[in-house]
């Protein structure tokens, strides 16, 4: 068995959080929200994570890249309800490789925990090889945010 020692890594300090509704189309036959949307709502977090800071999907894109998400964890604690308002909290993890790497963690409407995970993204450019050097807009935006 090969053992694999596994990199943490702090949180930036740069977050962003979106409150959502839950909606009936997102809830399973016992009312509580089916354990798929939760990575639905990890995208969310991201999408207002990267318009609130200048990374989001377009700005990747108009600089020649796609950022594929090659790793996601999801622990529930409690669940979501319809008529639930959800507050995705993301935070951006800095990390000296060529990746995006988020956290999040989802409160309910009584700011009780119902949720945390990561996701992990990696570059590819245009011809879509995998990037293994931070792209030059990836570190440009670190300068701009205050990261480097």
């Amino acid at each position: 068995m090969i053992k694999r020692r596994e990199q943490f890594y702090e949180e930036s300090g740069l977050t962003e959080s979106v409150t959502i509704p839950v909606r009936f189309s997102e809830v399973d036959s016992l009312g509580i929200v089916w354990h798929g949307h939760y990575i639905l709502y990890f995208e969310q977090g991201r999408e207002a994570f990267g318009k609130t800071y200048g990374i989001d999907y377009m700005t990747v894109q108009k600089a020649g890249y796609t950022t594929p998400i090659v790793k996601s964890t999801c622990e529930h604690k409690l669940p979501l309800r319809y008529g639930d308002t959800a507050r995705i909290v993301t935070s951006y993890v800095d990390t000296p490789a060529a990746k995006m790497i988020f956290r999040f963690k989802i409160y309910n409407s009584k700011d009780q925990l119902v949720c945390q995970g990561e996701t992990v993204q990696v570059f590819l450019d245009d011809g879509e090889n995998l990037v293994l050097s931070i792209p030059v807009f990836v570190l440009d935006w670190k300068r701009k945010v205050g990261l480097l």
